[in-house]
């Protein structure tokens, strides 16, 4: 495919059109999102799955929209003309050839997470998009840092009220991995594993609060309650439900993230702690809590407020954290300027993960720098 200049140019005009590449849940998810915002109209969609198609197309059409013309196939929506910016929602280890069409076309895109199942395919996204128009913007999808409570705690952090950062913790403990279409999630091989898949979020955000690239990964795990029944095409499913991973920065920061997916027996799903020389930052995502403590105050004083998300329009399945994230996108469209999440933003992610999964197959610590030289 060829660069339109005309696809860039209609981008910044009052109405971005958009096509969303991938209608199952997370594509319904952005497509509810799109049809929130000001001067934003989904005007295609495809999904090689007809019964998707329909329920994307509905969608649509639920919010008053016009219906969007329908696609098997992304790439006859990206040869249509129709749209002016992309998201692609489509399983994980389609990720890397969607993208690589989408770059190849020239039109705006959002690519949800993780950004590749592969390094090797990460870099060369990275790579194909640093070669492409200097005013599309190539943004990656992760929205935790867009949920209220996440965003304050990076903000106190940022403001120096813990002093210099020694630790982060990260805990997820949540419900098994959601049923998708086809069942591809229950598989290692099509989304790069559960560490990747799912925890390329936190490891992003890690990376964000310590404020420097990881060196090291430790990590232990296994599949030990979820999906051992279930049986698809006579294969038994392979992803971990629960682990422990240690990643060391190289400013000497530590982060551990403390994954549980059988805990739905739990108040916050997600709890995040940065701790600094001077004080401490914790964020409880599903209570929406904020608590800051400082050294200096004194034994067990600890300022805790509640976080209210102002201006989110549609809460969705993140605590509205997709929809701010769309917000900026739309902005940085309309403005030519650069996505704040990038797609060297996702490589690390996704590089954490799979050093994770490494280590806990090799039952050793991994070098970052072992699995950035993959391909």
């Amino acid at each position: 495919m060829t660069v339109t200049t005309a696809s860039l140019s209609s981008s910044r005009s009052d109405i971005v059109r958009y096509g969303v590449i991938g209608t199952g849940m997370m594509g319904v998810e952005h497509i509810e999102n799109i049809a929130h915002l000001d001067g934003a109209v989904v005007t295609a969609i495809s999904d090689p799955v007809e019964e998707r198609r329909t329920i994307g197309a509905a969608t649509v059409a639920s919010f008053g929209a016009d219906a969007p013309t329908v696609f098997a196939s992304h790439r006859e929506l990206l040869a249509s003309g129709l749209v002016d910016a992309v998201v692609i929602a489509s399983p994980n280890f389609t990720h890397v050839d969607v993208l690589g069409d989408v770059l190849d076309s020239g039109v705006h895109v959002m690519v949800e997470k993780p950004l590749c199942t592969t390094v090797a395919d990460c870099r060369r996204m990275v790579t194909a998009a640093a070669a492409g128009p200097s005013d599309r913007v190539v943004w990656m999808g992760l929205e935790y840092r867009y949920m209220p409570p996440t965003t304050a705690l990076l903000a106190q952090v940022r403001s120096g009220v813990v002093g210099n950062v020694k630790m982060v913790a990260i805990r997820e403990h949540r419900f098994p991995f959601l049923v998708k279409v086809g069942n591809w999630n229950r598989f290692t091989r099509n989304t790069g594993g559960t560490l990747v898949e799912k925890c390329c979020h936190f490891f992003d955000l890690m990376r964000l609060a310590a404020d420097a690239d990881p060196v090291r990964v430790m990590a232990s795990g296994g599949q030990d309650v979820n999906h051992l029944d279930e049986v698809y095409n006579g294969e038994v499913p392979d992803i971990l439900d629960n682990a422990y991973v240690i990643v060391e920065f190289a400013n000497g920061v530590r982060g551990m993230l403390d994954l549980c997916m059988f805990a739905e027996a739990s108040v916050n799903e997600q709890e995040i702690a940065v701790t600094g020389d001077e004080g401490k930052v914790e964020a409880l995502v599903t209570e929406s809590v904020l608590r800051v403590g400082r050294r200096s105050d004194g034994l067990h004083v600890v300022d805790e407020r509640p976080i209210i998300a102002d201006g989110v329009r549609h809460v969705g399945l993140h605590h509205g954290a997709s929809y701010l994230e769309h917000v900026d996108f739309i902005e940085s469209v309309r403005a030519g300027r650069p996505a704040a999440v990038t797609l060297d933003d996702g490589l690390w992610s996704v590089a954490m993960g799979a050093a994770a999964h490494r280590s806990i197959e090799l039952g050793r610590p991994v070098l970052i720098a072992e699995v950035m030289a993959d391909g």
